[in-house]
């Protein structure tokens, strides 16, 4: 071939001459075209730039539910996915060469004849009828113009209509058919190039006007496509005007005549076709998904949130934003659509989308951190909704696992759980005897109308839970005298710092203020006044179930960058945070409320005891109710789930739920979990140690 044996010199001056016809056909004054072309030309040949080595296109992300198939949603600036050149239909490389470069597969980079004959055609019409570039200088100029790595002034640069700007593409073009087969150089024009409506690449315009993929176009298909990359904006047939993308598909159909690549007559054929267009639009970021499916854009949601505080993805925000619209991600996450679709039943159940309540929920695989479900009652939407109605019924707030202005809702007694756990490590035993009175006066000051001469002095929920009793029936009867007690003895600033370890965050303000500074004094911690979401407490439960171990919470299962690789943010971040021991004997005296029976057979009653019928397996969990029940919570656990639902008012956290709600929750619960679990084997919890459940021991720790 002749780029094979080309010297070296005599290319340096093809080029300058080249560069001198194509902007002389511009209209450029020869001498400067001369004079600056062949003095640049005139240099060592440039190393080709890294960009045109390894191509920084932009591609879209997919992020898919567990099973690896289901599309949630994509995320891109441009919508593209690079395939490789075997998968484009033969039909479509054809058309695209017989449009844009008829002699691609005869030049090195740079077409000779294409030059003089666009010379000739433009100096006889006195303007600019044919270009002269090949698809080799097309690639050159399509990367170079979006080329996230360069100033803007120097994408812009790489399109202006001047000599030095002719003079490198040719020089590139040059260099890059050295290092690059004609079919890579091929594959990655098809990827890069422009084909109007929103669509990069050919997978991307293959979907978005046929609705199939680039394999399967036919020829009628190849040329309309071909034809758009010359006009993408004015001839997209979607948007623009389909005449002219009828015609420029007959152009391209009769090159392809002209190349020998079809016959006559299957042009003609082709060309009498109606364009047949199938339009798909690929969904871009939360508010995009699927129809029907709109619950799991909370999920989606709390993704990106995720997504955004991973710096292996970069060093701000709006930098690990531009990575996972760039940069080709395969996310498989943790969604489980069956589990989300049950979850989202039992949500809706309970609350409608358009009531004022709202139930925000979340299931969270132990051991993991997975989360499987979450699910609220609410459309996810930037709609407008009725005057004085923030969140109900379109929201795209995050009310299931909070953040943004979302701070949370206050658990109530499911705190309870931290100043058990808190004593436990402490050395007290499981049978540590309280006899609890209906009211007791603590030494927190407090202020209010909840204190008793400036004291903290809080009261049982009912006289008939007043008594003798131990951690098991405390807190399966939710006993407030007992754990108020109990806080005073292990310290509220180790109730608070347990709660905090096992993944509670203090998005109040307020809350901040008292953990950080007043947590020592923080006695009603215990009673859940602090505020929490079902994300955070649900993981908290969910330590119990993997016997101490805590997990951050995390919305995937796998990560692979556009390359396939797999990447490191995507794999569980778990730690042991409790003494096994400790974490088994919390476990135990959590299946007191749910109507379990504990190893020792220390349960005596609970405030959810259906719940364990209903299931018919080990469980484990806790209830609470806040202050004049302005919310309700339900907690369950087993070893291979956690489920939390709070109900709430996410407006007015004054507008009181009522008790009543939590009995609904509790079936609720159990019926997530008994879909979330029909196929699992049913696992017991392992029983605490005799001296855990007995006798005092000294401190233990896990962390």
């Amino acid at each position: 071939m002749t780029r094979a044996f080309l010297p070296k010199m005599f290319t340096v001056l093809l080029a300058g001459a080249l560069a001198g016809l194509v902007l002389a056909a511009a209209a450029l004054p020869a001498a400067l075209v001369f004079g600056i072309g062949f003095s640049a030309l005139s240099a060592p040949y440039a190393e080709l730039p890294n960009t045109l080595r390894t191509p920084p296109t932009a591609q879209r992300s997919n992020l898919y539910a567990n099973d690896g198939t289901t599309l949630i949603t994509s995320f891109y600036q441009e919508d593209r996915v690079d395939v490789p050149l075997g998968e484009v239909a033969p039909v479509m490389r054809q058309a695209i060469i017989a449009a844009e470069d008829a002699r691609f597969h005869e030049h090195s980079g740079v077409d000779l004849r294409g030059i003089v004959r666009a010379f000739t055609v433009n100096r006889r019409d006195g303007a600019t009828r044919q270009g002269a570039s090949t698809l080799t200088m097309q690639y050159v100029r399509n990367v170079l113009s979006t080329d996230p790595r360069l100033t803007e002034a120097q994408r812009t640069a790489a399109t202006e209509v001047s000599t030095a700007r002719k003079v490198q593409e040719i020089r590139y073009a040059l260099a890059l058919e050295r290092e690059l087969t004609k079919d890579q150089i091929l594959a990655r024009y098809l990827n890069i190039a422009y084909f109007g409506a929103g669509a990069y690449g050919i997978a991307a315009a293959s979907k978005r006007y046929f609705s199939v993929a680039p394999a399967e176009l036919t020829l009628a298909q190849a040329a309309l496509l071909a034809g758009l990359v010359r006009s993408p904006h004015s001839d997209d047939p979607i948007n623009g005007d389909a005449d002219s993308a009828t015609e420029r598909r007959g152009y391209v159909l009769e090159r392809m005549v002209e190349s020998g690549l079809i016959a006559p007559e299957e042009a003609a054929r082709a060309g009498t076709e109606p364009l047949n267009l199938h339009p798909s639009e690929t969904p871009n970021d939360c508010t995009a998904v699927p129809e029907g499916h709109n619950d799991w854009g909370f999920f989606c949601d709390w993704f990106t949130r995720w997504w955004n505080g991973q710096k292996a993805f970069g060093g701000s925000v709006d930098e690990r934003q531009r990575t996972l619209r760039r940069g080709g991600f395969t996310i498989v996450s943790s969604l489980d659509p069956g589990v989300q679709r049950a979850t989202t039943e039992q949500v809706r159940r309970i609350y409608p989308v358009e009531h004022r309540h709202a139930l925000p929920t979340a299931v969270v695989q132990p051991g993991t951190g997975r989360v499987v479900a979450m699910s609220v009652n609410r459309v996810y939407s930037v709609a407008a909704n009725p005057t004085g109605q923030k969140n109900h019924p379109n929201t795209v707030n995050q009310l299931v696992a909070g953040g943004g202005t979302i701070v949370g809702y206050q658990a109530g007694s499911t705190f309870k759980l931290f100043t058990m756990l808190a004593a436990l490590e402490a050395g007290l035993p499981l049978n540590t005897v309280f006899d609890a009175p209906p009211r007791i006066v603590t030494d927190y000051r407090i202020s209010g109308e909840a204190s008793c001469g400036g004291y903290w002095c809080p009261e049982n929920a009912s006289a008939s839970t007043s008594g003798e009793h131990d951690m098991w029936t405390a807190f399966g009867d939710s006993v407030n005298t007992y754990f108020a007690w109990l806080t005073e003895r292990v310290g509220a600033d180790r109730v608070v710092e347990m709660a905090e370890r096992l993944g509670i965050v203090f998005r109040a303000e307020d809350d901040a203020q008292l953990a950080r500074h007043g947590a020592r004094e923080w006695g009603p911690f215990t009673l859940g006044v602090s505020a929490t979401t079902p994300l955070d407490l649900a993981g908290a439960y969910a330590t119990l179930g993997a016997e101490g171990t805590w997990c951050a919470p995390t919305p995937v299962t796998s990560i692979s960058d556009a390359a396939g690789r797999r990447v490191i943010a995507g794999q569980p971040d778990c730690r042991q945070v409790l003494d096994v021991d400790v974490a088994r004997a919390a476990a135990d005296a959590a299946r007191c409320p749910v109507g379990d029976q504990s190893m020792y057979h220390g349960c005596t009653g609970g405030t959810a005891t259906r719940l364990r019928g209903q299931l018919g397996r080990p469980v484990a969990g806790k209830t609470g109710s806040s202050e004049r029940y302005a919310t309700e919570t339900v907690v369950a656990f087993t070893p291979q789930l956690a489920v939390a639902a709070m109900a709430a008012n996410p407006d007015e956290p004054r507008d009181a739920v009522g008790r009543a709600v939590q009995t609904a929750m509790v079936e609720g619960v159990g019926e997530i979990l008994s879909f979330a679990l029909r196929n699992e084997p049913a696992r017991d919890f392992v029983p605490p140690s005799e001296a855990t459940a007995w006798r005092p021991t000294g401190q233990r720790t896990g962390n």
